[in-house]
């Protein structure tokens, strides 16, 4: 089964062919991050021959998402070519082709474009994998074409990451005197140094794991939950590494993306999630690294220039995985300002739908009442406590699609 290669470390050296076998015969030793980190905090360290397969898994704000999308607008000969295209009114750039008179439209629309300020090109990706009806306008020569279509009508409906799954993130505090509005806070960044904004999912990102760079272009990964492919490094790879990767909208997971409303307007959430090939010890140790020991930049958030150094630790070492609701706290205020600010729109009186709660904190330091509550984290800086007040990556979600990829590939659906 196993190749007759040798090292000093290890006996015979698993390939990653030989784990496909493993996998296709459903005999794959297939853990997520989630379950080898505690395992490692319990002092159960396992060998190469105890692990084959490792998920990972990140979800949260990621802005360089968008869509590549091909649909007809109108019947053949209505116009040459659209100089405007807009979907649920959220604005695209019109691609160079189709332009010989067929009625039909390719557009890229990036996740960060905006209709207004509570609906964006996240809104839109999640309302076109939910199945819903899209109207499309197109524009050209001041005619406009206006048209409801599902992705059923889209013969190309494609997302493509160009920077995702950033290593780690940075944390990111206002030094200066009142708020600053920016799309790493909800409310406003309040000063001087009053909270924290923070990014990331820690030790079970999947390229914090990845420490024989296994993720490469052409490695298999699920983006928003659908199958997609590794394009190679994202844009801004330095000095954080990050990944890009495409994938075809049909397939995905509308639970695993959406839109997160700043105080700077609609952003984009977008999740990764991959499966880490264990062959040999190298590739064993870069699994075993924990929340405690991963950098976690402070920045300032005018100049984002790094002030001081936390570790995600402070951010995921027993801290809250759920907003706990006191309704009977309530001041009866109206309107009531966490339902207001609420970024994803989970607040309902007197209750949150945890299918759209992603546990940013948000409802935590808005409400007068204290009716929610959770320990988001906090981290020291000059001798002081600063609270985390914004958790901008949803741990609950990584670890669901990671559970999810775990399934497939010991039930014999995924390769390596």
């Amino acid at each position: 089964m196993y190749g007759r290669r040798y090292n000093d470390h290890v006996g015979p050296m698993k390939t990653i062919d030989s784990v496909n076998c493993l996998i296709k015969e459903k005999k794959a030793k297939v853990y997520t991050a989630s379950e080898i980190k505690e395992m490692v905090r319990r002092g159960n360290i396992p060998s190469v021959d105890d692990v084959d397969v490792v998920t990972c898994g990140t979800f949260g704000v990621m802005s360089g998402t968008m869509a590549i999308i091909s649909f007809t607008a109108s019947w053949p000969g209505s116009f040459a070519r659209a100089e405007r295209i807009e979907l649920n009114g959220v604005p695209g750039t019109p691609g160079p082709c189709p332009n010989k008179n067929l009625g039909i439209v390719d557009c890229v629309v990036y996740g960060t474009s905006r209709r207004d300020g509570r609906y964006g090109g996240g809104h839109l990706f999640r309302d076109i994998v939910n199945g819903g009806a899209i109207i499309a306008e197109a524009t050209s020569h001041g005619k406009v074409f206006r048209k409801e279509l599902t992705i059923d009508d889209m013969p190309c409906a494609r997302m493509v990451a160009t920077r995702g799954t950033f290593r780690n993130y940075a944390a990111f505090l206002n030094t200066e005197n009142g708020s600053r509005g920016t799309i790493f806070s909800v409310t406003g960044m309040k000063g001087p140094m009053k909270d924290i904004s923070v990014s990331g999912c820690g030790e079970i990102d999947p390229i914090r794991n990845d420490a024989s760079s296994y993720l490469v272009a052409g490695a298999p990964v699920l983006l928003n939950g659908g199958h997609g492919t590794v394009l190679g490094p994202g844009t801004g790879s330095l000095p954080r590494p990050n990944l890009s990767a495409a994938a075809d909208m049909r397939g995905m997971d509308a639970a695993l993306m959406g839109g997160f409303i700043t105080s700077a307007g609609p952003e984009c959430m977008t999740s990764f999630t991959a499966a880490i090939p264990i062959t040999d010890r190298s590739s064993l140790n870069g699994i075993f690294v924990l929340d405690g020991s991963i950098e976690l930049p402070v920045a300032e958030i005018h100049t984002h220039a790094a002030m001081a150094s936390a570790s995600y630790g402070n951010v995921w070492e027993g801290t809250s995985r759920k907003i706990t609701v006191s309704a009977e706290r309530c001041l009866g205020c109206g309107p009531c300002l966490p339902e207001n600010l609420c970024p994803v729109e989970a607040l309902r009186p007197g209750n949150i739908d945890t299918d759209a709660c992603v546990v940013c904190g948000t409802c935590v330091s808005s409400c007068a009442g204290g009716v929610f509550s959770a320990d988001l984290g906090s981290i020291d800086h000059l001798g002081t406590a600063i609270p985390i007040t914004l958790r901008q990556s949803d741990r609950n979600r990584a670890e669901r699609s990671s559970e999810e990829l775990k399934r497939m590939i010991e039930e014999g659906e995924w390769c390596l």
